[in-house]
């Protein structure tokens, strides 16, 4: 008995000896900053560190003003889970083409300043970064988003940072207010700030998880591509990126309205609420906020303040990958592939103006099935027309790599949506697990595991050839190519010489066409 005893004793203590060496193994890898220590979570090849605060919550007085530092904490914090969205409406099962994997799946709060950082276990050296704005229309998304996960491309040697900035009425109202209040500072274009004040944070404290500050890629799609081009336009950014990534969004001056316009929507809206000042509104809850009733319907989106965004001409000139997916409009309207022959005339007068007469030609419109193309050409050639114009715009130095996703991702509706906004994410992150319903094939893998090669290409050498890909020629606006994403991967003109011609006549003269 006694013997039996000292047994299991024995064998108690080499079971908790083995249990304790599995616990160092897998003990969460801890980062030193400047605000303090932060336990991430161990993922084998790399680590994640969630929910990082990079500035102080952005709440009762401090709504609506630059992000203030971040206060330092003692002993280690956890870093472990996504911190809060930002306030925003949600629909956590998706809606259109866009399926929960595309859609914030957490709670929302204006206490939302956080980020989010993947980082390869062993890198030797200091490696480089992405830092991902989330698209959503200045209206809604966030770091956290399924399809975003950094997990997949850090294992492949570089750092991976998603963040959140305010979104809506909390991150681009302007009013009068608050224009004395900045004093000669920033003073409107909150979630631009954010943004600033989040790569700011990368470079100075990206070196502890490996990254290197003196190579950090800026990317986004949709509106998080517009907000990488404003930040391309902003003094306030200038050495903070040495490169940029832009999927599905340009920007013009039309897209940013002036500090005067931007004031005068402000002051009505406060109006609708009741408030006389904007300390009033700082005391009223976020959801009094949030949506705005009877027939002032304000959307709020980054203006020309005249400080942040003095205008949209490049304050940075970095290598620039940008592109667009074939359909875009698939999700945009009801009426996308339509064969309503007066559908296809108030698209070529919308898309071109005075000038529709002159491109009516190219898109046949005899029979159902023509208008119903023709009315999809419509919208995929003035796409390539936008990437033209503000290439011409912009020049040819530094290098710009230009593409076209047409590959249809499967999934549901999947004949009706096509190459649909942003669906080319999930596959530059290798991120199709966060929706194996999608029926993903073994083509889509191989096709992830290429777009992505050119990608991180990009973000380590600001040129996405190599590794035996197919090549990617520089975007010229005097022959204009493109590389075509779909089933085969393969250059082309951006449009066919005769099209190609009239859009150069109608860039020329003022016209501006447009991803959408």
């Amino acid at each position: 008995m006694m013997r039996r005893r000292r047994g299991g004793l024995a064998g108690l203590a080499a079971l908790l000896l083995a249990a304790a060496s599995a616990s160092d193994a897998m003990a969460a890898p801890v980062v030193h900053t400047p605000s303090g220590a932060l336990a991430g979570v161990d993922q084998g090849k790399t680590h994640a560190f969630l929910g990082i605060p990079y500035a102080q919550a952005p709440i009762g007085a401090l709504r609506w003003t630059t992000p203030q530092p971040l206060l330092a904490w003692h002993g280690v914090r956890q870093a472990t889970r996504f911190g809060h969205n930002c306030w925003q409406a949600v629909s956590p099962q998706g809606f259109g083409p866009w399926t929960h994997e595309y859609v914030i799946q957490g709670d929302i709060s204006e206490d939302c300043l956080f980020l989010n950082v993947w980082a390869p276990a062993h890198a030797k050296g200091k490696v480089p970064v992405l830092v991902w704005i989330h698209g959503g229309g200045f209206n809604s998304g966030s770091g956290s988003i399924p399809i975003y996960d950094g997990r997949a491309l850090a294992a492949r040697g570089i750092v991976v940072v998603t963040i959140n900035y305010r979104v809506g009425i909390f991150g681009f109202l302007a009013h009068p207010d608050l224009t004395r209040e900045a004093a000669g500072g920033p003073n409107a274009n909150f979630g631009l700030q954010d943004m600033i004040a989040a790569l700011r944070w990368v470079r100075a404290n990206i070196g502890a998880f490996g990254g290197d500050p003196r190579a950090v890629t800026i990317a986004g799609q949709s509106a998080g591509s517009m907000a990488v081009h404003e930040l391309i336009a902003s003094p306030l950014a200038k050495g903070l990126f040495a490169r940029a990534i832009g999927e599905s969004g340009l920007v013009d001056p039309g897209d940013a309205p002036p500090l005067a316009q931007a004031e005068a929507a402000g002051l009505a809206f406060a109006r609708e609420k009741g408030a006389a000042s904007i300390a009033e509104m700082r005391t009223m809850p976020a959801e009094a906020l949030a949506a705005s009733k009877g027939g002032n319907q304000v959307r709020f989106v980054p203006i020309l303040d005249g400080v942040l965004l003095p205008g949209l001409h490049p304050a940075s000139r970095v290598p620039t990958l940008l592109g667009y997916a074939a359909d875009e409009g698939s999700a945009l309207g009801g009426d996308y592939g339509s064969s309503d022959p007066a559908m296809l005339q108030h698209l070529l007068a919308d898309h071109y103006g005075a000038s529709a007469a002159r491109f009516a030609p190219f898109y046949p419109a005899s029979t159902d099935k023509e208008r119903a193309e023709s009315n999809r050409q419509v919208r995929r050639d003035s796409g390539a027309g936008s990437i033209y114009a503000w290439a011409e715009r912009r020049g040819a130095n530094p290098p710009i790599f230009a593409y076209r996703w047409a590959h249809v991702e499967p999934g549901p509706q999947s004949d009706r949506w096509l190459a649909f906004h942003s669906s080319e994410i999930p596959y530059v992150f290798q991120t199709l697990d966060a929706a194996p319903e999608r029926g993903f094939t073994a083509a889509d893998r191989l096709l992830s595991q290429r777009i992505s090669s050119y990608w991180l290409n990009f973000i380590r050498n600001g040129d996405p050839n190599g590794g035996g890909l197919p090549a990617w020629p520089r975007f010229d606006p005097a022959n204009p190519r493109i590389l075509n994403i779909g089933d085969r991967i393969e250059t082309r003109p951006l449009l066919p010489a005769d099209r190609m011609r009239a859009m150069r006549g109608f860039v020329a003269e003022g016209g501006t066409p447009t991803i959408f």
